[in-house]
């Protein structure tokens, strides 16, 4: 249901609403204690490219964005003045193969249906290297919708990720920009090892 074109109308429409228009403050403020320039790292679903600029301009070496729709891909390399555009991948995420220290989780996980969380998690822990770590914020709220974003709550993600993860963090986010204020949980998990 929620396929390339469903995604590919969203963009062109301007109806992808959980837009922030710029990286989130959890996920910058995480970005700003690496000091590891060289890491792996993979930015899923892009969308708009803000963490994928945000890495970029803070000088990271081994950035990779991956989104499935054209529009999403361009729209972050356009925002991106000299970036490599063969670090955008244009690939379905669960087709996507590659090996990261770090995976940045922006409102990906929100947009997939939830029958998929599974598959979801399985592919997280197949695309990291040992003791690789998944970092990002998840909503801690529900939306009364039959479209994306899909919601969830703490619980719900400690049941799904305690298989294949260690949960170093998974807290309500002190720190996020305010239409999010309290529904959005910040997480670290590392990659288990096989």
């Amino acid at each position: 249901m929620f396929d390339k074109e469903f995604w590919e109308k969203k963009y062109a429409n301007s109806e992808a609403q959980w837009n922030a228009g710029s990286i989130t403050t959890p996920i910058q403020q995480y970005i700003d204690q690496l000091t590891k320039k060289d890491l792996a790292i993979l930015v899923p679903g892009i969308g708009h490219g803000h963490e994928l600029m945000y890495l970029y301009e803070n000088d990271f070496t081994n950035i990779s964005g991956l989104d499935f729709t054209i529009v999403g891909a361009l729209e972050a390399y356009g925002l991106m003045n000299n970036f490599p555009y063969g670090d955008v991948i244009l690939e379905d995420f669960f087709e996507h193969e590659g090996q990261y220290d770090l995976i940045i989780e922006q409102t990906f996980f929100c947009s997939l249906p939830i029958n998929k969380r599974s598959d979801y998690v399985e592919k997280m822990h197949d695309l990291l290297k040992p003791g690789g770590k998944l970092v990002g914020v998840l909503f801690d709220c529900y939306f009364n919708q039959e479209t994306p974003p899909f919601g969830g709550n703490k619980e719900e993600y400690l049941e799904l990720f305690k298989e294949k993860f260690n949960i170093q963090v998974l807290e309500t986010a002190h720190n996020s920009i305010k239409p999010r204020a309290g529904r959005e949980l910040f997480f670290i998990i590392n990659k288990q090892h096989d």
